[in-house]
């Protein structure tokens, strides 16, 4: 039975929201109303993906309005001061609850160069170990003094007043593929979170952060972030994919595959190797395993892999998941607030979680 299962905040939503015409207006009113539904329909939570919102400010707007939805923020590294980002997160645990998890997001280089940090792939990692040790032992209620070759604090954390609400530490979540985001990992993340991949590649990447968990005395738990078709049949479920590919424009799946190859994460270029940079002529041209399908990466940016099929096609693909460790599941589906309800209603249930209240 999952752990958590928590559903997609992100400030544009529609049929199809990555083309105008699939578009609906979102504002305050439509993200609150969201969260509520999420929040009555059993899920744990939300992630709140770096999009056009800050997170925080996002949080903080449907913390407010709910009581047990626990918001997954997604922080970049290195763009503020790690004091500051504890700070920031305290004070959020202390009005809402302790409700709030931090999900660690390295980026690539081009995009974090737009914010002013001018790090190389690798040279990010060794910024984010300094980065989230700070955090983990402010967030702990700890004095800091660090000095390290990117991060240089002395009696940080004395002056917050602010006893820690979650123990040990605001938990971090993290997705990463690359050798030194794995080992980052293994050595100071909470929940390890990976795109959706065949299970046999996920079995592989979970055996090795186990291993290297191990060696640091540490255990993990491991979360899939995935996109759902689902519809009563496999057939209808693989007609609605064409269906997504049909409306989306040429210049679309142009823009998404070139940043997708020019990105230096490690996730986007395993991303580009199951879909071969191609747009097929059906969806189900390019299913790498049963219902696993990476032609949401053709159209969005991020995490690209759907699970196509029937509810219980669907389920099954789960549960195998499951199998292998999976404890926590990040998932969506378009509209976001339709199909929170019919995922709620459908596939929740075969993953422990509750039926809905009325």
């Amino acid at each position: 039975m999952a752990e958590e299962v928590l559903w997609y905040v992100v400030p544009q939503d529609g049929p199809y929201p990555w083309e105008p015409e699939g578009r609906r207006e979102v504002d305050r009113e439509y993200l609150q109303d969201l969260a509520r539904s999420i929040d009555r329909l059993g899920y744990s939570g939300a992630l709140l993906a770096t999009a056009a919102h800050d997170v925080w400010i996002l949080g903080a707007a449907l913390a407010d309005v709910t009581t047990r939805l626990r918001p997954l923020v997604a922080v970049h590294p290195g763009l503020i001061s790690p004091v500051l980002l504890a700070k920031m997160a305290l004070t959020f645990d202390h009005l809402f609850g302790g409700r709030l998890a931090v999900n660690v997001i390295n980026g690539d280089t081009r995009t974090l160069s737009t914010y002013g940090l001018h790090l190389d792939h690798d040279e990010r990692y060794a910024l984010a170990r300094e980065y989230w040790s700070v955090f983990r032992r402010l967030t702990a209620g700890e004095t800091v003094d660090f000095h390290g070759d990117h991060i240089d604090v002395t009696g940080a954390g004395s002056g917050f007043g602010l006893e820690p609400v979650q123990r040990p530490h605001v938990p971090l979540w993290f997705g990463g593929s690359s050798e030194p985001g794995l080992d980052l990992a293994a050595e100071l993340v909470d929940v390890y979170l990976s795109w959706g991949e065949p299970p046999a590649q996920l079995k592989e990447k979970i055996d090795r952060l186990r291993a290297k968990a191990a060696r640091h005395g540490r255990t993990l738990r491991f979360g899939l972030r995935v996109h759902l078709i689902v519809k009563d049949t496999d057939a209808e479920a693989w007609a609605y994919a064409d269906h997504l590919l049909k409306v989306t424009r040429p210049e679309t799946f142009a823009r998404q595959i070139d940043l997708a190859r020019r990105s230096d994460s490690v996730g986007q270029s395993r991303q580009v190797q199951s879909h071969r940079g191609r747009v097929p002529d059906r969806a189900k041209d390019i299913e790498v395993y049963p219902n696993v399908w990476p032609g949401m990466g053709l159209l969005r940016p991020g995490p690209g892999t759907a699970l196509v099929g029937s509810h219980a096609s669907v389920v099954e693909r789960l549960q195998e998941f499951e199998a292998l460790g999976v404890d926590t599941f990040i998932l969506s589906g378009n509209p976001l607030l339709e199909e929170a309800q019919h995922i709620a209603e459908t596939i929740l249930p075969h993953l422990g979680v509750p039926a809905p209240r009325p």
